[in-house]
């Protein structure tokens, strides 16, 4: 009897042990299962981008701030949308008006998402599609018209030109579609040898005509120079000759009006030595104080001259 009893209670305890790490497991995987959903309760947009939720698919919120947004698990879902300047680029063949060929024509587009308008752009094209059904076909085709309505030649030397109008036309193009072009560039130019050779020949005729004409100026401007100079001296010339015709004008004009006008003249410009003869040509009167003067000075100069010899 004793050893009946011992065998009940032992597989009464295998059995209680059992039955509790069975609560335990169902715990743990309910806990599990719990911290899951919690965190699959909650899920974050990124800065620059905005969050578009889905209910079975379904859009149902499609303007959700950058942070930490609240989903149902299972049931709804959080797609990030990149709302900052996007870059497309291709690259493609062209013809010109002159049936020139522009190899290789590279082509970069950048744009970004009117948010007016995002919310149809989601709905109704999709943010994946935006580029093949949006982008594609218009760049391609206004740029391969505008380049089309250019000579080669003037597509090299006014390429600034044919990107501003492709700008504009892609502008007007894509704005009802929510999309806003931030600008356009040509980024490659190829053509074949034979026509980048001749333009290179151009282009150094076209550098050899400016500088003669350059030269050609610098001689005229030199020309005008002389032409100047000779001018000023010619007036220069005039002003002189008006100046001294002026001076004898007012002398004449002096002496109509006072005829002691000439002696006057005379004490002016008198040097402050007295005549050597004074008188009429019969009985001239000789100053011979100043002509012995003149002959000691002569004499002297005469034996200084001997002496030195």
């Amino acid at each position: 009897m004793a050893e009946m009893k011992f065998s009940t209670s032992s597989s009464d305890t295998k059995e209680f042990n059992g039955k509790k790490a069975g609560k335990i497991a169902v715990i743990a995987v309910i806990a599990v299962a719990l911290i899951i959903v919690l965190f699959n309760c909650f899920s974050i947009v990124n800065e620059g981008f905005i969050g578009v939720k889905y209910t079975f698919g379904k859009i149902t919120q499609d303007n959700l701030a950058p942070g930490l947004n609240f989903c149902i698990p299972f049931i709804e879902e959080i797609r990030q949308v990149d709302t900052r300047e996007q870059i497309y680029s291709v690259t493609d063949d062209a013809y010109t008006s002159d049936t020139q060929t522009v190899q290789s024509l590279q082509l970069k587009l950048n744009y970004r998402y009117d948010s007016a308008k995002l919310s149809d752009i989601i709905r109704n094209v999709g943010i994946d599609n935006v580029e093949s059904k949006l982008l594609v076909q218009n760049v391609a085709k206004i740029s391969k018209n505008e380049i089309g309505k250019v000579k080669a030649e003037e597509l090299v030397q006014s390429r600034a030109d044919v990107q501003q109008t492709i700008q504009q036309e892609l502008t007007n193009t894509l704005a009802p579609s929510g999309i806003i072009v931030v600008s356009f560039a040509i980024e490659n130019l190829a053509f074949d040898e034979a026509f980048e050779t001749s333009i290179q020949a151009k282009v150094i005729a076209a550098q050899d005509a400016l500088k003669m004409e350059n030269k050609t100026k610098e001689k005229e401007e030199e020309a005008k120079q002389v032409v100047i100079a000779a001018q000023a001296k010619a007036d220069s010339t005039k002003l002189e000759a008006d100046a001294q015709a002026y001076a004898i004008q007012a002398v004449q004009k002096q002496l109509e009006t006072s005829p002691n006008y000439i002696d006057y003249m005379k004490i002016n410009n008198w040097n402050g030595q007295l005549p050597q003869i004074i008188g009429d040509g019969v009985n001239p009167f000789v100053n011979l104080d100043s002509s012995a003067n003149s002959t000691e000075s002569k004499s002297d100069k005469s034996d200084s001259t001997s002496k030195s010899n």
